[in-house]
């Protein structure tokens, strides 16, 4: 069998979509409510970015865990391993909700997180079974599985809490259950499809194809000195965590401008809708066109977006801020992440992303913590100035890669 059979790729890659389109379901359904039930479990609208934050640094340990161990156990079986944990995670925060202790949650938010992680690393699997021509696309029909979490999963906010209120429970508890059966089904769905094992496939990839990185495998440091490592890196730690941090903190500023949980659901869709329904067009753009223009393409609008979201608390424009916020982050993080994949070679794939989501998870966890203490302090709006602020280091280095060598993309097209 060839490996590098543009056929096998794609039957991965679709695999990879499906387990992106069930996490993304559960984790968005969470994300809803997560400062919700942070300021009601703890009392306190300042730790109301807790969950988010524990989530999320459960979810940067977990990128660093499996990353690391999918080069011994393959990636099909790390990526699995780590779903099932964040199985257990769902259901031990599931419990901390029910009991109303706030540690019992934070505790399974972290496990939980590990979850999470295996789904995001799969955008790296895809892009390792494909070339460079076609990596761009690759990680954008991933990441498009995003674009049923969108829809679905704050659509079952509602009529899972009214689940979770028909056992007695608190309804907030309801998208947990989501997850943990979304977990379940991804793990299944990889240990099916995920043959032969990605890892396999990039190295054949690796040994065929003239545009992978070649040469003697350099150590962690000497890769991150690399300038196009740097801005891939920089790209996606800093676009994701302005994006999380706006986000997380909307539902409470909505909540706190009276509006009911079905408002804030279509904002929630509004936004994820953007982050993920355009990300073919963002795949077939940053092959055709380049990464870096695509970076900056979305580095500018998640500047606008950021400074758009606090001149009105009404439903639509609220709604239309966080759709740009979403396509400004889907740019930069498909580009982003296909840039990182060009500039590693196979043997450097898995610790260095791995690496790369760790520090996405940190970044994105302070952030959360950060825009709780802010919001709570100065308000939304000097939040939407901060996240603008530090969205602005992307244009300088997407600038500077520019001017100090070609996209690696434009030359495969080329």
């Amino acid at each position: 069998m060839d490996v590098t059979s543009p056929r096998l790729a794609r039957r991965i890659t679709l695999a990879l979509l499906a387990v992106q389109s069930l996490g993304s379901a559960g984790s968005i359904g969470v994300a809803t409510v997560a400062a919700i039930v942070g300021a009601e479990l703890s009392g306190r609208a300042s730790l109301a970015g807790a969950p988010g934050a524990t989530y999320l640094i459960g979810a940067a340990f977990g990128a660093l865990l499996w990353g690391g161990l999918s080069d011994r156990l393959g990636r099909r079986n790390a990526l699995s391993l780590g779903l099932a944990t964040g199985v257990l995670g769902a259901f031990s925060a599931l419990l901390g909700i029910i009991g109303g202790s706030f540690a019992l949650l934070l505790a399974g938010l972290v496990v939980m997180g590990s979850g999470t992680a295996s789904v995001q690393l799969g955008r790296f699997a895809a892009a390792e079974v494909n070339p460079v021509a076609r990596r761009g696309r690759a990680v954008a029909t991933v990441v498009l599985g995003g674009t049923f979490g969108s829809v679905v999963g704050p659509t079952l906010v509602a009529p899972t809490g009214a689940i979770a209120s028909g056992f007695g429970w608190n309804e907030l508890a309801g998208p947990y259950l989501t997850v943990m059966v979304a977990f379940a089904l991804s793990a299944v769905v990889l240990q099916l499809v995920l043959r032969p094992d990605p890892k396999t496939i990039g190295e054949a990839i690796g040994r065929a194809d003239t545009a992978a990185t070649t040469g003697p495998e350099r150590s962690l440091p000497q890769i991150l000195r690399d300038p196009m490592v740097r801005t891939a890196v920089v790209t996606v730690v800093l676009a994701h965590a302005v994006m999380v941090g706006i986000m997380q903190m909307t539902s409470l500023h909505m909540r706190e401008h009276a509006h009911t949980l079905a408002g804030i659901s279509i904002v929630f869709s509004s936004h994820t809708f953007g982050m993920f329904a355009f990300s073919v067009v963002t795949g077939w753009l940053a092959d055709r066109w380049g990464r870096l223009p695509v970076i900056t393409a979305g580095a500018l609008l998640t500047v606008a977006s950021c400074l758009a979201a606090p001149l009105s608390p009404q439903l639509l424009p609220l709604a239309i801020a966080l759709f740009g916020l979403g396509i400004g982050w889907n740019f930069c993080y498909v580009a982003g992440s296909a840039l990182l994949s060009d500039a590693l070679s196979p043997a450097e794939k898995a610790r260095t992303q791995g690496l790369n989501d760790l520090l996405v998870g940190l970044a994105a966890a302070s952030a959360v913590l950060f825009s709780g203490v802010l919001f709570a302090g100065a308000g939304y709006g000097v939040m939407g100035l901060t996240g603008a602020l530090l969205t602005l280091p992307i244009l300088q280095l997407a600038a500077r890669l520019r001017r100090y060598r070609l996209d690696p993309a434009r030359t495969a097209a080329g």
